[in-house]
């Protein structure tokens, strides 16, 4: 009777389900576009999407570019922190923090200074031949010279301090390049590199995609960064963690769980729990037979009870000389937890492992289905439309895959390594209920879906295939709708009842991992000859007042930098700099 009231609960008519389709379609026309949320930074958008935070805080407290970037670096690039500071303690209070120093000084050019003594080499030398930094430090070219190169080889080129005791003023970008250009010029594009990397590096809201081999692409993302995205070269993983996209797991969660999957603890549970060390040799024996008397393959036999060396004579109730009936409660304690440690791990992996493997057979299905679509549309038939198909299949794929990994959620949910000390037997019991309930329901839904998709409808009657479409989208819906309540348990009746918060998910997208699209970098043809980000050309940041637009041929997408530009042009970026540095 349960499962029926079940089925009934969650039952939608074909009309209420085609009228929820309508209304989800009809909202999004709707309502206004709006763009992904996330963008690919390729190797040619990396420069416009530096400048474009670059640029918004130079205008805001008008500052030149070195002095931006070092405040950006400092604040991990997060503009919106850095605004937050300026007006919580002030501009001065700002540039402090950073190290940022912007005095007016004497110019070395000065007839006053005809020859500076440095204080690091303690050596005369002629005005010309020493510089003088922001923060009115001056040394030789050579002094300064060989410090800038240490910091590079050090890694530490994006904040390089002024040499003077005590000072934490950072040294202009542009005063690093051209001395470490004179006698290195390989440093200077390495130091540009880093400068321009720093953006991806130091950038919370900016990594690199985890593919191998390396597509060279960053994903930048603007909401919360617990969330999974899709890279323009296919791979959808978590932003969070850089794993394979994972939710309802949380990042931990997952790692726990890939870990006992591919290393050997669940081998340990088993050799525990059915074998015996040999008291001799110590290696395991499984014991093949009912007696209790066993021999190893080193000769020597020992009791299975308790595991101690006996001689081999014995009978069928006792072993001569040897008597063990004193019961050791810490050995047989251990021995049947981890018995029943390893029965758990395997129920939860079984699952994992089945819908895993659906979910790849179901993949295949896609080319199937076209085919069959491409048959059914030769017919002369009144049927035409057949995107209820290709919805069914997604919501088939997203509901697959929720239910994967929704066991590694409940193996560390309800077990005892994570959460042991937050919730009561009886409570953990309740919330285990709660959660199984809907998993089952969604289950059972998915596998109808399953059936209903794999039909060879390109074989039946029009009315046979009319009454397949009202299913898969009533079931379209309904696992739909199971998921997000899945989520919800999740998120509110489980995960958000505890008093540590550190397992966060990624939200359920109905429309599945969300796209990440291109940020293109853009030739903008005007005085100024800068480069702008915009979004599939939608939108450009940095366009002066009055000025006009760009060519009529458009911006391309995969335009070359310019050669003058930061660092002399763009640099390989398939590899991170550490990679690099390493060729």
């Amino acid at each position: 009777m349960e499962d029926c009231a079940s089925d009934e609960e969650y039952y939608y008519s074909d009309r209420d389900s085609l009228d929820g389709l309508e209304n989800e379609e009809s909202e999004f026309q709707c309502a206004p576009t709006k763009g992904p949320t996330t963008k690919v930074i390729t190797k040619e958008s990396l420069l416009a999407a530096q400048r474009e935070d670059l640029r918004r805080v130079m205008d805001l407290l008008s500052l030149r570019e070195h002095h931006a970037r070092t405040l950006l670096i400092h604040y991990r690039w997060d503009v919106e922190r850095l605004f937050a500071v300026l007006v919580e303690k002030g501009k001065a209070c700002l540039f402090a923090e950073a190290g940022v120093t912007v005095v007016e000084h004497q110019d070395l050019d000065s007839p006053l200074y005809s020859t500076i003594t440095c204080d690091i080499c303690m050596e005369d030398v002629a005005s010309d031949e020493a510089t003088r930094v922001d923060c009115g430090h001056c040394f030789c070219n050579n002094c300064w010279t060989e410090h800038f190169i240490v910091k590079i080889n050090d890694g530490q080129s994006r904040r390089i301090r002024c040499m003077a005791h005590k000072c934490n003023s950072i040294c202009d970008e542009a005063v690093v390049r051209n001395l470490v250009s004179k006698r290195h010029p390989d440093m200077a594009e390495k130091f540009d590199r880093f400068l321009l990397e720093s953006y991806i590096e130091d950038n919370k809201r900016v990594k690199w995609c985890p593919s191998a081999p390396h597509c060279g692409n960053a994903i930048r993302i603007e909401d919360d960064e617990f969330c999974e995205v899709e890279c323009s070269c296919g791979l959808q993983f978590c932003f969070s963690c850089l794993s394979e996209a994972h939710s309802p797991c949380s990042c931990l969660m997952w790692e726990l769980w890939a870990k006992k999957c591919r290393d050997e603890s669940e081998t340990v549970n088993w050799i525990t729990a059915h074998t015996k060390p040999c008291p001799k040799c110590h290696k395991h024996v499984e014991k093949n037979g009912g007696c209790n008397l066993v021999s190893c393959i080193c000769g020597q036999a020992f009791c299975w009870l308790c595991g101690g060396a006996t001689g081999r004579d014995h009978t069928w109730s006792s072993i001569t000389g040897h008597s063990c009936g004193r019961f050791k409660a810490e050995r047989e304690k251990k021995s049947e937890r981890a018995k029943r440690d390893h029965d758990r791990y395997l129920h939860y992996f079984n699952r994992y492992r089945a819908h895993t493997d659906s979910f790849k057979q179901e993949s295949k299905l896609k080319e199937t289905i076209q085919e069959r679509v491409s048959i059914t549309e030769e017919r002369d038939s009144r049927l035409r439309d057949f995107s209820w198909v290709n919805n069914g299949l997604s919501r088939l794929f997203r509901s697959r895959r929720v239910l994967s990994y929704s066991y590694p959620f409940a193996f560390y949910m309800f077990g005892d390594e994570l959460f042991n000390d937050e919730m009561t037997k009886e409570e953990n019991e309740i919330k285990q209920h709660l959660f199984e309930d809907q998993q089952q329901q969604l289950e059972a839904n998915v596998e109808k879906l399953s059936k209903f998709l794999e039909e060879p409808f390109d074989q039946f009657s029009e009315d046979k295939v009319m009454e397949i479409r009202m299913q898969v989208i009533n079931l379209s819906v309904i696992t739909d709708t199971l998921c997000q309540k899945l989520y919800d348990c999740i998120e509110n009746d489980l995960l958000g009842s505890l008093e540590f918060g550190n397992h966060n998910i990624a939200p359920y997208k109905s429309k599945g991992i969300e796209r990440a699209s291109e940020l293109i970098a853009c030739w903008k043809a005007n005085n100024s000859d800068k480069y702008v980000a915009s979004d599939h050309g939608t939108s450009e940041f940095d366009r002066p007042s009055g000025s006009g637009s760009s060519d009529e041929s458009g911006c391309s997408s995969r335009k070359r930098a310019r050669k003058d530009g930061l660092g002399g042009g763009l640099f390989d970026l398939n590899l991170p700099a550490e990679v690099v540095d390493r060729t």
